[in-house]
Protein backbone atom coordinates (compact mmCIF):
# COMPACT_ATOMS: atom_id res chain seq x y z
CA UNK A 1 0.00 0.00 0.00
CA UNK A 2 3.41 2.25 0.23
CA UNK A 3 2.97 2.89 -3.59
CA UNK A 4 -0.41 4.82 -3.36
CA UNK A 5 -0.76 8.31 -3.26
CA UNK A 6 -2.86 7.60 0.30
CA UNK A 7 -1.73 5.16 2.71
CA UNK A 8 -5.77 3.92 4.50
CA UNK A 9 -5.45 2.97 7.65
CA UNK A 10 -9.34 2.74 8.89
CA UNK A 11 -9.64 -0.93 8.47
CA UNK A 12 -11.94 -0.62 11.53
CA UNK A 13 -14.50 1.36 9.53
CA UNK A 14 -13.95 -1.24 6.08
CA UNK A 15 -11.46 -3.35 5.05
CA UNK A 16 -10.19 -3.15 1.70
CA UNK A 17 -11.14 -6.51 -0.18
CA UNK A 18 -9.56 -9.43 -0.10
CA UNK A 19 -8.46 -11.59 -3.61
CA UNK A 20 -10.34 -14.63 -2.01
CA UNK A 21 -13.57 -12.57 -1.71
CA UNK A 22 -13.22 -11.33 -5.26
CA UNK A 23 -12.60 -14.68 -6.55
CA UNK A 24 -15.36 -16.34 -4.47
CA UNK A 25 -17.84 -13.68 -5.74
CA UNK A 26 -16.82 -13.55 -9.37
CA UNK A 27 -16.75 -17.44 -9.68
CA UNK A 28 -20.09 -17.61 -8.20
CA UNK A 29 -21.00 -14.93 -11.19
CA UNK A 30 -19.85 -17.07 -13.71
CA UNK A 31 -22.48 -20.31 -12.79
CA UNK A 32 -25.27 -21.13 -14.90
CA UNK A 33 -27.18 -20.69 -12.28
CA UNK A 34 -25.85 -17.34 -10.78
CA UNK A 35 -28.75 -15.17 -11.98
CA UNK A 36 -31.48 -17.30 -9.60
CA UNK A 37 -33.43 -16.36 -6.79
CA UNK A 38 -32.37 -19.28 -3.85
CA UNK A 39 -36.38 -19.43 -2.62
CA UNK A 40 -37.59 -20.69 -6.63
CA UNK A 41 -37.97 -23.51 -6.50
CA UNK A 42 -36.41 -24.82 -9.79
CA UNK A 43 -33.36 -25.88 -10.37
CA UNK A 44 -31.55 -23.31 -10.84
CA UNK A 45 -33.48 -22.02 -7.73
CA UNK A 46 -32.40 -25.08 -5.94
CA UNK A 47 -28.86 -25.10 -7.02
CA UNK A 48 -28.26 -21.12 -5.65
CA UNK A 49 -30.22 -22.83 -2.42
CA UNK A 50 -27.55 -25.14 -1.79
CA UNK A 51 -24.31 -22.48 -2.60
CA UNK A 52 -26.11 -20.62 0.15
CA UNK A 53 -26.31 -23.50 2.53
CA UNK A 54 -22.80 -24.11 1.76
CA UNK A 55 -22.06 -20.70 2.97
CA UNK A 56 -24.36 -20.46 6.20
CA UNK A 57 -22.54 -23.83 6.97
CA UNK A 58 -18.99 -22.92 6.55
CA UNK A 59 -20.02 -19.53 8.84
CA UNK A 60 -21.34 -21.47 11.78
CA UNK A 61 -17.90 -23.74 11.74
CA UNK A 62 -16.04 -20.12 11.59
CA UNK A 63 -18.19 -19.04 14.44
CA UNK A 64 -17.49 -22.34 16.58
CA UNK A 65 -19.16 -22.36 20.15
CA UNK A 66 -22.04 -24.90 19.04
CA UNK A 67 -23.50 -22.46 16.78
CA UNK A 68 -25.67 -24.42 13.77
CA UNK A 69 -25.73 -23.84 10.30
CA UNK A 70 -29.86 -23.25 10.67
CA UNK A 71 -29.17 -20.85 13.23
CA UNK A 72 -27.04 -18.32 11.04
CA UNK A 73 -29.27 -15.55 9.00
CA UNK A 74 -27.61 -13.43 6.35
CA UNK A 75 -28.62 -9.61 6.20
CA UNK A 76 -27.92 -6.17 4.28
CA UNK A 77 -24.93 -5.96 6.84
CA UNK A 78 -23.83 -5.61 10.55
CA UNK A 79 -26.69 -2.79 11.68
CA UNK A 80 -29.20 -4.66 9.93
CA UNK A 81 -28.35 -8.01 12.16
CA UNK A 82 -27.76 -5.87 14.93
CA UNK A 83 -31.26 -4.31 14.89
CA UNK A 84 -32.77 -7.29 14.11
CA UNK A 85 -31.28 -9.60 16.50
CA UNK A 86 -31.63 -7.22 19.63
CA UNK A 87 -35.32 -6.42 18.89
CA UNK A 88 -36.20 -10.10 17.62
CA UNK A 89 -34.46 -11.57 21.26
CA UNK A 90 -35.60 -8.96 23.66
CA UNK A 91 -39.76 -9.40 22.02
CA UNK A 92 -39.29 -13.16 22.15
CA UNK A 93 -37.80 -13.15 25.92
CA UNK A 94 -40.95 -10.76 26.56
CA UNK A 95 -43.59 -13.05 24.72
CA UNK A 96 -42.34 -15.98 26.07
CA UNK A 97 -42.20 -14.49 29.96
CA UNK A 98 -44.30 -11.57 30.30
CA UNK A 99 -42.09 -9.80 33.45
CA UNK A 100 -39.28 -9.71 30.80
CA UNK A 101 -39.78 -5.94 30.47
CA UNK A 102 -36.02 -4.63 30.68
CA UNK A 103 -32.99 -4.56 28.05
CA UNK A 104 -29.58 -4.14 29.33
CA UNK A 105 -27.25 -2.28 26.30
CA UNK A 106 -23.30 -1.63 27.35
CA UNK A 107 -22.68 2.27 26.54
CA UNK A 108 -20.05 1.33 24.60
CA UNK A 109 -22.08 -0.60 22.20
CA UNK A 110 -22.33 0.65 18.46
CA UNK A 111 -25.04 3.02 17.70
CA UNK A 112 -26.95 0.40 15.83
CA UNK A 113 -27.15 -1.12 19.48
CA UNK A 114 -27.14 1.90 21.62
CA UNK A 115 -29.84 3.70 19.17
CA UNK A 116 -32.40 0.55 19.15
CA UNK A 117 -33.37 2.02 22.93
CA UNK A 118 -35.93 4.61 21.76
CA UNK A 119 -37.56 1.88 20.22
CA UNK A 120 -37.05 -0.45 22.83
CA UNK A 121 -38.62 2.47 25.25
CA UNK A 122 -41.49 2.86 22.55
CA UNK A 123 -42.30 -0.97 22.39
CA UNK A 124 -42.88 -1.11 26.54
CA UNK A 125 -39.22 -1.60 27.66
CA UNK A 126 -37.17 -0.18 30.27
CA UNK A 127 -33.31 0.38 29.30
CA UNK A 128 -30.68 0.35 31.27
CA UNK A 129 -27.21 1.10 30.14
CA UNK A 130 -23.99 -0.61 31.78
CA UNK A 131 -21.24 1.57 31.76
CA UNK A 132 -17.57 0.13 31.50
CA UNK A 133 -14.50 0.97 33.60
CA UNK A 134 -11.63 3.54 32.75
CA UNK A 135 -10.28 0.77 30.42
CA UNK A 136 -13.24 0.42 28.47
CA UNK A 137 -13.97 -3.16 29.70
CA UNK A 138 -17.58 -4.11 31.06
CA UNK A 139 -17.38 -6.41 33.77
CA UNK A 140 -19.59 -9.13 35.59
CA UNK A 141 -19.84 -6.93 39.13
CA UNK A 142 -20.49 -3.98 36.58
CA UNK A 143 -23.34 -6.30 34.62
CA UNK A 144 -24.90 -8.18 37.96
CA UNK A 145 -25.42 -4.45 39.95
CA UNK A 146 -28.22 -3.92 36.81
CA UNK A 147 -29.13 -7.91 36.61
CA UNK A 148 -32.62 -9.00 37.75
CA UNK A 149 -35.37 -11.43 36.93
CA UNK A 150 -37.41 -8.97 34.82
CA UNK A 151 -34.29 -8.67 32.48
CA UNK A 152 -34.97 -10.00 29.03
CA UNK A 153 -31.97 -9.36 26.81
CA UNK A 154 -28.05 -8.55 27.61
CA UNK A 155 -26.46 -6.52 24.86
CA UNK A 156 -22.45 -5.95 25.15
CA UNK A 157 -20.41 -5.77 22.21
CA UNK A 158 -17.43 -8.75 21.59
CA UNK A 159 -14.48 -6.27 21.32
CA UNK A 160 -15.35 -2.21 20.43
CA UNK A 161 -14.87 -0.72 17.36
CA UNK A 162 -13.13 2.63 19.14
CA UNK A 163 -10.70 1.37 21.77
CA UNK A 164 -10.51 -2.23 20.69
CA UNK A 165 -11.22 -3.44 23.92
CA UNK A 166 -12.29 -6.54 24.27
CA UNK A 167 -15.17 -7.67 26.36
CA UNK A 168 -15.10 -10.64 28.53
CA UNK A 169 -18.36 -12.39 26.76
CA UNK A 170 -18.71 -15.54 28.10
CA UNK A 171 -18.63 -14.46 31.70
CA UNK A 172 -21.30 -12.02 31.07
CA UNK A 173 -22.99 -14.35 29.32
CA UNK A 174 -22.88 -16.95 32.16
CA UNK A 175 -24.23 -13.83 34.29
CA UNK A 176 -27.13 -13.10 32.56
CA UNK A 177 -28.02 -16.43 32.35
CA UNK A 178 -28.02 -16.85 35.72
CA UNK A 179 -30.68 -14.65 36.14
CA UNK A 180 -32.59 -16.29 33.05
CA UNK A 181 -31.47 -13.54 30.48
CA UNK A 182 -31.02 -13.86 27.20
CA UNK A 183 -27.26 -12.84 25.93
CA UNK A 184 -26.15 -11.31 22.48
CA UNK A 185 -23.19 -9.84 21.00
CA UNK A 186 -22.10 -7.52 18.66
CA UNK A 187 -18.77 -9.40 16.95
CA UNK A 188 -18.33 -7.41 14.00
CA UNK A 189 -15.15 -6.15 14.76
CA UNK A 190 -14.09 -9.14 16.63
CA UNK A 191 -14.85 -12.13 14.42
CA UNK A 192 -11.82 -13.81 12.43
CA UNK A 193 -9.36 -11.11 14.52
CA UNK A 194 -9.62 -12.12 18.35
CA UNK A 195 -10.47 -15.83 19.42
CA UNK A 196 -14.02 -15.22 20.95
CA UNK A 197 -15.84 -17.54 23.27
CA UNK A 198 -19.24 -18.16 21.80
CA UNK A 199 -20.13 -21.21 23.73
CA UNK A 200 -22.00 -19.34 26.53
CA UNK A 201 -24.17 -16.41 24.40
CA UNK A 202 -27.22 -16.86 23.03
CA UNK A 203 -26.63 -14.52 19.89
CA UNK A 204 -23.78 -13.36 17.75
CA UNK A 205 -24.04 -10.50 14.75
CA UNK A 206 -21.29 -10.53 11.97
CA UNK A 207 -20.52 -8.30 9.48
CA UNK A 208 -18.28 -8.61 6.17
CA UNK A 209 -16.87 -5.52 5.45
CA UNK A 210 -14.73 -5.80 8.96
CA UNK A 211 -12.63 -8.76 7.25
CA UNK A 212 -12.11 -7.81 3.66
CA UNK A 213 -15.30 -9.56 2.08
CA UNK A 214 -17.84 -7.73 0.37
CA UNK A 215 -19.39 -4.73 1.79
CA UNK A 216 -23.44 -4.89 2.34
CA UNK A 217 -23.62 -8.48 3.56
CA UNK A 218 -24.11 -9.11 6.85
CA UNK A 219 -25.38 -11.75 9.25
CA UNK A 220 -26.51 -13.10 12.57
CA UNK A 221 -26.94 -16.49 14.51
CA UNK A 222 -29.38 -17.25 16.91
CA UNK A 223 -28.82 -20.33 19.08
CA UNK A 224 -31.26 -23.14 18.65
CA UNK A 225 -34.51 -22.63 20.80
CA UNK A 226 -34.04 -19.75 22.21
CA UNK A 227 -37.24 -16.97 22.09
CA UNK A 228 -37.35 -14.44 19.01
CA UNK A 229 -40.06 -12.75 17.54
CA UNK A 230 -39.12 -11.72 13.37
CA UNK A 231 -39.21 -7.81 12.70
CA UNK A 232 -38.84 -8.03 8.91
CA UNK A 233 -41.88 -9.10 7.06
CA UNK A 234 -42.53 -9.91 3.54
CA UNK A 235 -41.22 -13.15 2.17
CA UNK A 236 -39.85 -15.66 4.90
CA UNK A 237 -36.67 -15.97 3.77
CA UNK A 238 -33.78 -16.98 6.28
CA UNK A 239 -35.95 -19.06 8.53
CA UNK A 240 -38.43 -16.49 8.75
CA UNK A 241 -36.09 -14.16 10.74
CA UNK A 242 -35.00 -11.84 7.86
CA UNK A 243 -37.21 -11.09 4.83
CA UNK A 244 -35.97 -10.50 1.25
CA UNK A 245 -33.87 -11.72 -1.13
CA UNK A 246 -30.35 -13.24 -0.02
CA UNK A 247 -26.95 -12.02 -2.01
CA UNK A 248 -25.94 -15.24 -2.57
CA UNK A 249 -22.48 -14.55 -4.52
CA UNK A 250 -21.65 -11.99 -1.05
CA UNK A 251 -22.70 -14.43 1.18
CA UNK A 252 -20.32 -17.28 -0.54
CA UNK A 253 -17.47 -14.91 -0.54
CA UNK A 254 -18.05 -13.66 2.93
CA UNK A 255 -18.35 -17.84 4.28
CA UNK A 256 -14.83 -18.25 2.37
CA UNK A 257 -12.93 -15.09 3.57
CA UNK A 258 -13.64 -16.30 7.32
CA UNK A 259 -13.05 -19.75 6.43
CA UNK A 260 -9.41 -18.92 5.08
CA UNK A 261 -8.75 -16.55 7.99
CA UNK A 262 -9.65 -18.37 11.05
CA UNK A 263 -7.10 -21.14 10.81
CA UNK A 264 -4.68 -17.78 10.61
CA UNK A 265 -6.12 -16.22 13.21
CA UNK A 266 -3.21 -16.23 15.93
CA UNK A 267 -0.58 -15.87 13.41
CA UNK A 268 -2.25 -13.10 11.88
CA UNK A 269 -2.99 -11.37 15.68
CA UNK A 270 -0.01 -11.32 16.65
CA UNK A 271 2.12 -10.10 13.91
CA UNK A 272 -0.40 -7.15 14.10
CA UNK A 273 -0.73 -6.94 17.94
CA UNK A 274 3.25 -6.15 17.23
CA UNK A 275 2.33 -3.53 14.94
CA UNK A 276 -0.36 -1.85 16.93
CA UNK A 277 2.35 -2.38 20.30
CA UNK A 278 5.00 0.03 18.10
CA UNK A 279 3.17 2.11 17.19
CA UNK A 280 1.27 2.82 20.16
CA UNK A 281 4.30 3.37 22.21
CA UNK A 282 5.97 5.73 19.56
CA UNK A 283 3.17 7.89 18.87
CA UNK A 284 2.12 8.58 23.15
CA UNK A 285 6.22 9.61 23.32
CA UNK A 286 5.06 12.43 21.66
CA UNK A 287 4.21 15.62 23.78
CA UNK A 288 0.50 15.94 24.40
CA UNK A 289 -0.09 12.14 23.18
CA UNK A 290 -1.58 9.60 25.28
CA UNK A 291 -3.12 6.28 24.62
CA UNK A 292 -7.13 5.94 25.40
CA UNK A 293 -6.81 2.83 27.33
CA UNK A 294 -3.48 0.98 28.13
CA UNK A 295 -5.04 -2.60 27.66
CA UNK A 296 -1.62 -4.95 26.53
CA UNK A 297 -1.70 -5.83 22.70
CA UNK A 298 -1.66 -9.80 23.94
CA UNK A 299 -4.37 -11.06 21.41
CA UNK A 300 -6.55 -11.26 24.10
CA UNK A 301 -7.22 -8.25 25.84
CA UNK A 302 -7.46 -5.90 22.36
CA UNK A 303 -8.10 -6.00 18.83
CA UNK A 304 -4.78 -6.56 17.19
CA UNK A 305 -4.87 -3.92 14.68
CA UNK A 306 -6.73 -0.70 16.78
CA UNK A 307 -4.61 2.21 17.78
CA UNK A 308 -6.40 5.01 19.78
CA UNK A 309 -4.56 8.08 21.38
CA UNK A 310 -6.01 11.43 22.61
CA UNK A 311 -4.28 14.55 21.41
CA UNK A 312 -4.41 17.26 23.57
CA UNK A 313 -5.10 20.57 22.60
CA UNK A 314 -6.18 19.84 19.15
CA UNK A 315 -10.15 18.39 17.80
CA UNK A 316 -10.32 14.86 15.98
CA UNK A 317 -11.62 16.80 12.52
CA UNK A 318 -8.35 19.19 12.19
CA UNK A 319 -6.11 15.92 12.71
CA UNK A 320 -7.98 13.85 10.23
CA UNK A 321 -7.76 16.50 7.60
CA UNK A 322 -4.59 17.51 8.21
CA UNK A 323 -3.54 13.39 7.76
CA UNK A 324 -5.75 13.82 4.56
CA UNK A 325 -3.67 16.46 2.87
CA UNK A 326 -0.41 14.28 3.93
CA UNK A 327 -1.62 11.65 2.40
CA UNK A 328 -2.84 8.76 5.43
CA UNK A 329 -6.98 7.98 5.49
CA UNK A 330 -7.88 7.68 9.39
CA UNK A 331 -10.85 8.45 12.08
CA UNK A 332 -11.97 9.33 15.10
CA UNK A 333 -13.93 6.18 15.84
CA UNK A 334 -17.10 4.52 14.28
CA UNK A 335 -17.60 5.81 10.78
CA UNK A 336 -21.15 5.45 11.58
CA UNK A 337 -21.24 8.63 13.63
CA UNK A 338 -18.65 11.10 11.61
CA UNK A 339 -19.86 14.61 11.35
CA UNK A 340 -20.95 14.73 15.02
CA UNK A 341 -19.64 17.19 16.86
CA UNK A 342 -19.74 15.14 20.49
CA UNK A 343 -17.02 13.42 21.92
CA UNK A 344 -17.41 9.77 21.22
CA UNK A 345 -19.89 8.09 23.57
CA UNK A 346 -17.36 5.35 24.37
CA UNK A 347 -14.83 7.66 25.89
CA UNK A 348 -17.13 9.55 27.30
CA UNK A 349 -18.61 6.54 29.41
CA UNK A 350 -14.93 5.27 29.97
CA UNK A 351 -14.69 8.98 31.78
CA UNK A 352 -12.18 10.50 29.77
CA UNK A 353 -13.00 14.55 29.90
CA UNK A 354 -14.71 15.85 26.72
CA UNK A 355 -12.21 18.36 25.85
CA UNK A 356 -9.48 15.49 25.58
CA UNK A 357 -12.26 12.67 23.86
CA UNK A 358 -12.39 15.83 21.27
CA UNK A 359 -8.84 14.99 20.61
CA UNK A 360 -9.45 11.38 19.85
CA UNK A 361 -7.44 9.27 16.67
CA UNK A 362 -8.00 5.99 15.86
CA UNK A 363 -5.41 4.41 13.34
CA UNK A 364 -6.40 0.51 12.25
CA UNK A 365 -5.63 -1.79 10.05
CA UNK A 366 -4.88 -5.96 10.05
CA UNK A 367 -1.84 -7.98 8.65
CA UNK A 368 -1.92 -6.37 5.61
CA UNK A 369 -0.12 -3.36 6.59
CA UNK A 370 3.83 -2.83 5.86
CA UNK A 371 5.62 -1.35 9.26
CA UNK A 372 6.71 1.00 6.10
CA UNK A 373 3.44 2.38 5.96
CA UNK A 374 3.37 3.02 9.72
CA UNK A 375 6.45 4.30 10.06
CA UNK A 376 5.27 7.25 7.24
CA UNK A 377 2.60 7.67 9.12
CA UNK A 378 4.01 8.14 12.34
CA UNK A 379 6.10 10.85 10.59
CA UNK A 380 3.49 12.82 9.33
CA UNK A 381 1.85 12.81 12.02
CA UNK A 382 4.64 13.65 14.15
CA UNK A 383 4.95 16.79 11.95
CA UNK A 384 1.28 17.34 12.67
CA UNK A 385 1.17 17.25 15.99
CA UNK A 386 5.02 18.31 17.52
CA UNK A 387 5.06 21.68 16.79
CA UNK A 388 1.26 22.69 18.68
CA UNK A 389 3.16 20.38 21.71
CA UNK A 390 6.04 22.58 22.22
CA UNK A 391 6.18 24.26 25.43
Amino acid sequence: MADRSHIYLDYAASAPVRGIALDAEAAYREEPFAPANPNSLHTMGREAARVLGEARSALARALGGGFRPLDVAFSGGGTEANNLCALGLAEGKRRAEGKRRRVLISSIEHDSVLDLAPEFKARGFEVCLVRPDARGVVGVPQLERELADDVALVAVTAANNETGAVQPVGELARAAHAKGALFMTDAIQAFCHVPIDLSEVDAVTLAAHKIGAIPGVGAFAVRHGRPFKPNSFGGGQEMGRRAGTQDVAGARAFAATAAALMPELERHARETSEQAKWLSEKLTELPRVRATTDLPYNGASRLPGIVNVLVEGMESETLILALDDAGFEVSAGSACSSGSLDPSHVLTAMGIPRDLALGALRISFDERVARADLEAFLRAFSAIVAPRGKR
